[in-house]
């Protein structure tokens, strides 16, 4: 019987005794140290357990130290200050009481969201390694032998969290993150684990950051943004580099998402040999038909999303092997792994899903991933 891997996007809950020590880091607020460390340590010890309790084979430490998937980099970046404004994303803005009902159910959005005022640099690195060790002693712990993935954040998704107050064009902005967010690639790559790059900013951004451009316009966007993960990854091993495109991990009407058809001759171009996308949601279920007909290179390997981490509802494991044989059907189940929509926590204190239903979901999803195996 063949084997279908099964991950996530990366992010898992934050527990009420880590989401108040990760605030205060990222606001700048005075917090024990050895507390912190200790917290983080014992909660992805904890998660890399539960996750091969689930029948997770390709686990990650959940972003755990992590105040959030994209704005964790101005602790190690120079060149980010002062806290921007967003604005809504373009399919909510039209509805003010259904934003104040999200932000009730999820949480607010309590993280720093800087603007880029200066020449970026790397400043500190540390937090990378201390990431990096946390998860390996988890992994010897824990982890039974799987195979560890870790997300860092794309050269297009920071211009999309923090953005351009200081460069005179996007691409002089992507030019330095480049160099400034090579060491951390390198340092996951080092450390034998796979580097996740996390690229919602060749599709939610369309209708959140770029929502006054066309649909054309966005799609150079893209391509630049593309162009500059390639360069940040050149030499590093496609078959250990992952990227997740996704719409936005939020219960919206997601109306105004760009067409995946558009925006997916951009997305095979990146070096990335894994790709994860959203392939739950009734927004984006149905563009599995996209890469169906899609030129697939040979060697790509889809990670469809096949639990949607917007809903506490617990997928069927027989709809997950149904979703997975669906792909199977054209690239072979050797070219499938089972993923998720998103992540289960983005961002600190933010997010839908209870925890203890994140882990059924989980659960399901490999037990899907098994009848598919069976079957296939």
């Amino acid at each position: 019987m063949i084997d279908i891997g099964v991950t996530h996007v990366g992010s898992l809950p934050r527990g009420p005794e880590l989401t108040p020590l990760l605030i205060a880091r990222d606001h700048g607020e005075p917090y024990d140290v050895e507390e912190f460390d200790r917290v983080v340590q014992a909660a992805i010890d904890q998660a890399v357990e539960r996750q091969v309790a689930s029948g997770v084979t390709i686990v990650s430490d959940g972003e755990l130290g992590k105040v959030g998937y994209s704005t964790y980099i101005i602790e190690r970046l120079e060149g980010f200050g002062g806290h921007s404004p967003r604005k809504p994303a373009l399919d909510l803005a039209p509805y003010p009481d259904l934003r104040k009902k999200l932000a009730a159910i999820m949480g607010d959005q309590e993280f720093t969201r800087a603007s880029c005022i200066s020449q970026v640099k790397l400043k500190n690195l540390d937090p990378c390694h201390e990431d990096i060790a946390r998860f390996s002693k988890a992994i010897e712990r824990k982890g039974d032998g799987v195979r560890g993935f870790m997300n860092a954040a794309s050269p297009g998704l920071i211009t999309a969290f923090q953005p351009n107050a200081y460069y005179p064009t996007h691409e002089a902005y992507l030019a330095d993150l480049v160099t400034a967010m090579r060491p951390e690639y390198e340092a996951i790559i080092a450390a034998g684990f796979d580097l996740q790059l996390d690229c919602p900013d060749l599709a939610m951004s369309r209708h959140t950051g770029y929502q006054d451009l066309s649909d054309e316009d966005f799609v150079k966007v893209a391509e630049a943004n593309v162009e500059a993960l390639n360069a940040a990854t050149e030499g590093l091993p496609r078959d250990r580099l992952r990227m997740h495109i996704c719409w936005g991990n939020y219960e919206g009407p997601h109306d105004c998402d760009i067409d995946l058809a558009k925006v997916l001759p951009t997305i095979l171009r990146a070096r990335p040999g894994t790709l994860l996308f959203e392939g739950a949601n009734p927004r984006h279920e149905h563009e599995w038909a996209v890469w169906r007909d899609a030129k697939l290179p040979d060697d790509v390997i889809l990670a469809p999303g096949l639990i949607d981490s917007c809903s506490n509802y617990v997928e069927h494991p027989e709809l997950v092997a149904q979703r997975i044989e669906r792909f199977a059907a054209f690239v072979g189940p050797e070219r499938v792994v089972a993923s998720t929509d998103c992540g289960f926590g983005t961002f600190a204190g933010y997010g839908k899903i209870d925890p203890e239903v994140a882990w059924k979901k989980l659960a399901a999803l490999s037990e899907g991933a098994r009848i598919a195996a069976a079957r296939l």
